[in-house]
Formats: structure tokens, C-alpha cells, sequence
């Protein structure tokens, strides 16, 4: 199988999960998304407000070994379980997902250009670049409203850890991108080009 390996990154709140939303509301079935967050380590030693105080933002936050294992298995051809993390408990759950390979595949996450390994199996490396009052407002209303999170632990959440490992590890992995995109799917130019070329690739 001809698979195409995007990876997108960029800060909290950037855009990310729209831009691949848009893609995946495109091209369907032809698409395989495997998420950096559901790969985050597993705590069960700690109690919950162990696991509250966690830095959540820093590589070593994520067991990013099982998911290059896994990203290379799809791009083999085969079926892999990808954990499911519980954004509300702060601990990957005993459930997983079936993600079945298929000719595109999309890698996103804040910080999946920051590990080398990760970064050369992608072909195609978007980051999407989005300013600071507009991510740290997208993740309050994210994170109050999906999450169930209190407005005050997203603000302190962020001053803590966000906003300083953001600086420390995804602004310098910006570098890394083969396309920088201003705010994200709703750039609709950048987002034209990246169809096109998904198109021209599922064309082959």
C-alpha cells in the first residue's frame, strides 16, 4: 500500500484537531488519524490529584515509543489497538481503538515534531501557527466545556506548564515543518493545497 504520512503539530488550541477534522470530513474512509494524546503514560500509582499536578506538556509526558511501534504497523499494512485516554480521570483508560491503515495517514499532536524518530516517519510535516491570546482562549472554552475542567485549573494549568514547556519544546520544533500555516483549517488557501495534494496521492 502507497501511504502518505502527515504529521500535524503546533501549540495548544492552535487548530490542529480542526485542520484535521476538515481533511477527515474530505476524504472519509481514506483516512487513518492517530492522535499523540491518547499515547499519554498510564499512572495508575498515583491518585487523581497525583495525576492533577502532572506536567502534561513535556515529552516525556507521552510514550511516544509505542506510537512510532504503532505508526509503523499501519504503514506495514497492519490493524493496531491505540490507547484511549480520559482527559476527565488524567489517565489512559483499559479501552482501545482499532485504527485500520489506510492511504493517508495523519499524526497530530503538540509535540510530535519534537522526537526525531517520530518526525522521520512522517513525509509531509505541517505546523499550524496560531497567536497566543487565541490558543490560551480556545483551550479555556475546550477544556471548561469538553473536559470538565474549572476555568481557574485551565489558567493556572497553563501559567505552570503550558505556556513555559510551549516555549521550552513546541515553538522550537516549528523549525522542524515543511509548511507553517497560519490559523490552521481556517486558512483556506493552505487548506486548498494540502487537499489537492492528498487528492493528487490517493489519485496514484
Amino acid at each position: 500500500m502507497d501511504i502518505l504520512t502527515i504529521g500535524i503539530a503546533g501549540g495548544t488550541g492552535s487548530g490542529k484537531t480542526t485542520l484535521v477534522d476538515r481533511i477527515c470530513q474530505r476524504f472519509g474512509a481514506e483516512v487513518c488519524v492517530v492522535r499523540h494524546d491518547n499515547y499519554y503514560r498510564r499512572h495508575d500509582e498515583l491518585s487523581y490529584e497525583q495525576r492533577c499536578e502532572l506536567n502534561y506538556d513535556h515529552p516525556e509526558a507521552f510514550e511516544t515509543d509505542l506510537m512510532i511501534r504503532h505508526l509503523r504497523l499501519l504503514k506495514t499494512g497492519q490493524p493496531v489497538e491505540c490507547p484511549v485516554y480520559d482527559f476527565a480521570a488524567y489517565n489512559r483508560t483499559d479501552r482501545t481503538t482499532t485504527l485500520h491503515p489506510k492511504r493517508v495517514i495523519i499524526v497530530e499532536g503538540i509535540l510530535i515534531f519534537s522526537d526525531p524518530l517520530l518526525r522521520s516517519e512522517m513525509d509531509i510535516k505541517i505546523f499550524v501557527d496560531t497567536d497566543a491570546d487565541v490558543r490560551i482562549l480556545r483551550r479555556v472554552t475546550r477544556d471548561v466545556e469538553e473536559r470538565g475542567r474549572s476555568v481557574r485549573s485551565v489558567v493556572e494549568q497553563y501559567l505552570a506548564t503550558v505556556k513555559p514547556m510551549h516555549e521550552l519544546f513546541v515553538e522550537p520544533s516549528k523549525r522542524a515543518a515543511d509548511v507553517i500555516i497560519l490559523e490552521g483549517a481556517f486558512n483556506e488557501v493552505a487548506l486548498d493545497l494540502i487537499m489537492k495534494k492528498i487528492e493528487a496521492h490517493l489519485k496514484k
